[in-house]
């Protein structure tokens, strides 16, 4: 339901709608976004296997998408990490699951499935510890999390690792040789209480509890409350601890906390990668409401690279300005806050893989660090790491 404020917005705006709508091609990808004060990116960058490009928007009154990119020497780090409850948990991952993963894959020598696990589960620690230092002072930072989609391609492997309902989506060719055609592989599992398997398997961890999972107002939420089932941070709905009493109804449990019913386990995928992969999409579920895997992989294949995570963005807001009765160009005069009745803060990140660079020894690339809507721009602790 739209808020007083979101509907006076609708009803300022509809007039405009009614002259700009006159030849004007739904399909339109409005190039000019220089109108849009909440959206940030960077356009094309090298890295060791190719290019990548990054979009943010921004939708709440303080964003809580956060991403970042990591460049190396024959190595490449990506995380999109959307916050919910406050910004609190996705800023604490990007400060500092990157330097955890290094760290750890420093003192093993490699990267793999088991330092990727590490990483997620000292990050958990210490927001936890965050929590549980900084609670008396902001009770409601016990309500902050995040989901966490991390990739890293090393040594010609893609490893995936993810928490919650953001996505990476691999665009591959096809195997098909008279086709020109652009396959798309979600490489992550959503954890969210939507997915039936999800249900299922948050049922069978609690099967002494019949509110574990319940529907309200048509979605399905666990405890009623979120509809993520993984995430880091969510303290009040991994430990008694930290439960909210009933002057935060939004996060109140009448019933307590016997267990869990949240974890910070990340599933992880690897992949050695093959000629016919020629791009992965890691995106916040902003993008993802609002198109296939399949018709965003389309859209990356048939334009330049150039601006390509801005040109998805675009897509979305186009068509959550269109679910809304207005045009993409009113959209864009909206302010944060009131922009989160049309669509959630958005973030992507496309990192290109040109295969005959999979094959150069350890192609020679400056190391660089940049994280997204900020555009905080520094050197790479890959450099370090992997030289």
């Amino acid at each position: 339901m739209l808020s007083s404020l979101a509907r006076l917005t609708l009803f300022c705006l509809r007039p405009v709608r009614r002259y700009t709508l006159m030849g004007r091609d739904d399909e339109d990808d409005h190039d000019d976004m220089d109108g849009d004060s909440l959206l940030w990116s960077r356009e094309l960058q090298r890295h060791s296997f190719g290019d990548f490009s990054m979009a943010v928007v921004q939708a709440n009154e303080v964003i809580e998408d956060h991403c970042q990119v990591e460049t190396g020497k024959g190595v490449i780090f990506v995380g999109v990490y959307d916050g919910h409850g406050g910004p609190e948990a996705s800023r604490y991952i990007s400060d500092h699951l990157f330097g955890h993963l290094m760290r750890v894959s420093r003192g093993r020598g490699v990267i793999t499935e088991e330092t990727l696990r590490a990483a997620f589960s000292a990050t958990e620690r210490g927001f936890l510890t965050l929590v549980r230092r900084t609670r008396g002072l902001k009770p409601l930072i016990a309500a902050a999390g995040s989901c966490c989609l991390v990739g890293v391609i090393w040594e010609g492997t893609l490893f995936v690792a993810n928490v919650g309902d953001s996505r990476a989506v691999l665009g591959s060719m096809s195997n098909n040789s008279r086709s020109n055609n652009i396959v798309a592989e979600q490489l992550t599992s959503d954890h969210n209480a939507a997915m039936e398997e999800v249900r299922q398997e948050l049922k069978s961890l609690h099967p002494d509890d019949s509110r574990i999972v319940v529907q309200k107002q048509g979605v399905w939420r666990v405890k009623g409350i979120i509809q993520i089932s993984r995430s880091i941070g969510d303290a009040y709905l991994k430990n008694r601890d930290f439960s909210l009493g009933p002057s935060f109804p939004r996060f109140h449990l009448p019933e307590g906390l016997k267990r869990p019913v949240l974890s910070a386990e990340p599933c992880v995928y690897t992949r050695v990668l093959q000629t016919s992969d020629k791009f992965v999409i890691f995106a916040s579920d902003g993008l993802w409401e609002h198109m296939s895997n399949q018709q965003a992989v389309e859209i990356v294949h048939k334009h330049p690279r150039h601006g390509i995570a801005r040109r998805l963005v675009r897509r979305a807001m186009n068509i959550a300005a269109k679910k809304r009765g207005i045009m993409y160009d009113d959209l864009k005069k909206v302010e944060r806050g009131v922009r989160r009745f049309f669509h959630d803060d958005i973030t992507v990140v496309v990192i290109f893989i040109d295969s005959e660079f999979l094959m150069v020894e350890k192609a020679t690339v400056p190391g660089l660090s940049i994280k997204g809507f900020s555009h905080t721009v520094g050197p790479s602790k890959f450099s370090l790491f992997f030289s």
